[in-house]
């Protein structure tokens, strides 16, 4: 298993369209892919976008990605990346 810690830095927060970038990018992988939000305890499959938007992570939320799987190191890159670039909406 691999996991990493990433902020909501996007102005919006994980709204539908964000939510919808992180599931597409999820759903490339093989692994299970999870993202917590450990303040409230709950946990989001990544490969689906219901599931992601019960997060309600608004900017600066902190999130923890887990993978578990064959390609789990992609995984948790490709979507701390899409974390890191605030889902393209910062450009």
């Amino acid at each position: 298993m691999r996991e990493a810690s990433v902020s909501v830095i996007n102005p919006l927060g994980l709204h539908a369209r964000a939510a919808a970038k992180l599931v597409r990018a999820a759903s490339g992988f093989t692994s299970r892919i999870t993202v917590t939000e450990s303040r409230r305890g709950v946990t989001a499959d990544a490969k689906s976008i219901l599931s992601v938007l019960t997060l309600a992570a608004s900017i600066g939320t902190t999130l923890l990605i887990k993978a578990e799987g064959e390609d789990e190191s992609d995984a948790v890159d490709a979507v701390s990346e899409l974390f890191a670039d605030g889902f393209g909406e910062l450009k």
